[in-house]
């Protein structure tokens, strides 16, 4: 495997571009792609334990026995808020203990980058701030795949309007626009006028950037008088892409798409033709896991996308992104068969502030742990200020007959867990909403 170049990437030849498919992977055997993922997990797990971070979290782990998804959820899951205080303590350290990336990295420069043999290309700040690497190679973030979905093809110019300025969303595009073949307009954000110019003069074909300044731009072309007849697609990222949206762009002829992709592990899913949901890239391993812990969840519920890439430069193995989404049953109607999701749902992290002391999803995952018989827990907390009141509703196997003592047993396990007093309320098997929700904040005060 070239450095930098994840299992499932395309090589340099991608193939016919007037073809439906970016390349054969998108259509091969479901069993074939997942057997080649498990695969390639003991060597993803060797490059993880060769990044210092990583080396202590996975100190014990056989790298050669995580070839399952069983062994793979054994893992500790890698949260961004534990990146950020890894990269805040080893950024102060002195000497040879400094690392701006928190000891995640393969990639650097300097002594890290002697360390792996690997330089880094180009250093990015996230909000936190969070320094994300990119190492080298042909379209690094995976984002050719989400365009060729978007209709983008060889020849097109493509207007980029994510910010080349400080974080990796425009880079991503361009790089990924670039391996396709498209002639790229570096439009950054801002500059709504001379943006609007630019696109019109160099009859841009297709637009990469966020939804809503995309309808900036087109309401400002209306508005100005500008006509843009060559503008017909559009891949779309950063922000919710509601289906009212959508509409409004097809009425003003730009087919627009959506992509899901983060500054820590790329593309993780695309949207298609089909308009069913969002297709998995190739190049990662996804779980969907009860919020608040490792636990992957049955195919259909709600919970935190979990993922597992396949890239040595930055080897991140069950990175919790904190996003919730779930599984659509079915394959694709455009002929792609990898795993579905329904796009994002929402945040996982639900932590909340009640009387003072802050409660976790993780504690909800823990009343569960404690007590067998409950199948699913929702916390809710509701009152006015300076007088909450929780709620634990919980799904019991059974229903709520049979079930004498339980409600106090779950009263003294959240008041052990959080120093909390809480009510019990008993349900039914599938009484409690499919939204990925563990902590609902139900407070008039938000």
């Amino acid at each position: 495997m070239q450095p930098g170049r994840a299992l499932g990437a395309p090589s340099t030849e991608t193939g016919d571009m007037s073809a439906e498919h970016y390349d054969p992977l998108e259509t091969r055997d479901p069993a074939a792609r997942e057997a080649a993922l498990m695969a390639a997990l003991p060597a993803q797990v060797r490059a993880a334990q060769a990044v210092p971070a990583l080396a202590e979290i996975l100190r014990d782990v056989d790298a050669g026995a995580v070839t399952s998804r069983a062994a793979l959820a054994r893992l500790p899951v890698v949260r961004k808020g534990e990146l950020l205080q890894r990269q805040q303590a080893t950024r102060a350290a002195a000497g040879d203990g400094w690392d701006p990336f928190g000891g995640f990295s393969a990639l650097g420069w300097r002594a890290m980058a002697a360390r792996a043999g690997r330089p880094a290309g180009r250093v990015y700040q996230s909000p936190g701030p969070i320094y994300e690497p990119e190492g080298e190679g042909r379209d690094y973030w995976r984002t050719a795949r989400a365009l060729f979905a978007a209709g983008l093809r060889a020849g097109d110019l493509v207007h980029n309007s994510f910010s080349y300025h400080l974080t990796p969303g425009a880079w991503m595009m361009d790089a990924g626009a670039r391996a396709l073949g498209c002639t790229v307009f570096p439009g950054g954000v801002g500059n709504t006028e001379l943006q609007l110019q630019a696109m019109a003069e160099l009859r841009a074909d297709a637009y990469a950037g966020t939804p809503s300044f995309l309808r900036i731009l087109l309401e400002k072309a209306a508005e100005t008088g500008v006509a843009l007849p060559h503008l017909k697609k559009a891949l779309l990222s950063g922000e919710a892409f509601p289906g009212s949206l959508r509409d409004w762009l097809q009425e003003r002829g730009v087919t627009g798409y959506q992509a899901y992709a983060t500054a820590d592990v790329g593309t993780i899913a695309y949207e298609t033709a089909a308009r069913e949901g969002l297709v998995l890239d190739e190049g990662v391993i996804l779980e969907i896991v009860r919020p608040g812990t490792g636990d992957p969840v049955p195919d259909g519920e709600v919970g935190e996308v979990v993922i597992t890439t396949l890239s040595p430069d930055y080897p991140l193995l069950r990175f919790g992104t904190g996003d919730l989404s779930a599984v659509l049953p079915g394959r694709c109607p455009t002929g792609r068969t990898n795993t579905r999701i329904r796009g994002w749902l929402g945040r996982a992290d639900q932590t909340a502030k009640v009387r003072g002391m802050f409660v976790h999803p993780s504690q909800v995952a823990e009343v569960l742990r404690r007590h067998p018989q409950v199948l699913k827990a929702r916390l809710v907390v509701s009152g006015e200020m300076a007088a909450d009141l929780m709620t634990l509703k919980v799904e019991c196997a059974g229903g709520a007959e049979g079930q004498a003592g339980l409600a106090d047993a779950l009263a003294a396990t959240v008041r052990d867990l959080t120093k909390l007093r809480s009510d019990i309320e008993l349900l039914a098997p599938g009484s409690l909403p499919n939204d990925g929700k563990v902590i609902e904040d139900a407070r008039s005060h938000r």
